[in-house]
């Protein structure tokens, strides 16, 4: 992305989201946000694109072996849920403040 401009994107660490492609495409199924790199434009989801990485045994873990973690994917991959549907989100101004609010729905995100 450029870096010019710092994007700025409608998913937050701690959100519930849907997976909409990919592997783990799952419509109903909500997820939880971990973390969200907005200079990358990608999020790391709750049980998402596991990735094996295989370890040497080291000091902290004397095993090694093979650990599965999970990968960021694309932010363009997921859409915010609102509690009962996943939708796109619009930013409107209440009392000063920027809120959240679902096009589907009309109700603000929590």
């Amino acid at each position: 992305m450029s870096t010019r401009f710092k994007a700025k994107f409608n998913v937050r660490k701690g959100d519930s989201v849907v997976v909409i492609t990919g592997d783990d495409k799952d419509l109903k199924k909500p997820r939880t946000v971990l973390e969200v790199f907005p200079e990358d434009a990608r999020v790391l989801v709750e049980g998402v694109n596991i990735v094996s990485r295989h370890t040497k045994p080291s000091a902290q873990n004397t095993k090694g072996g093979i650990v599965k973690k999970e990968a960021p994917i694309h932010i363009s991959n997921v859409k915010l849920w609102d509690g009962k549907q996943a939708t796109k989100v619009k930013r409107t101004r209440e009392n000063g403040k920027l809120v959240r609010v679902s096009k589907k729905s009309g109700q603000p995100i929590q």
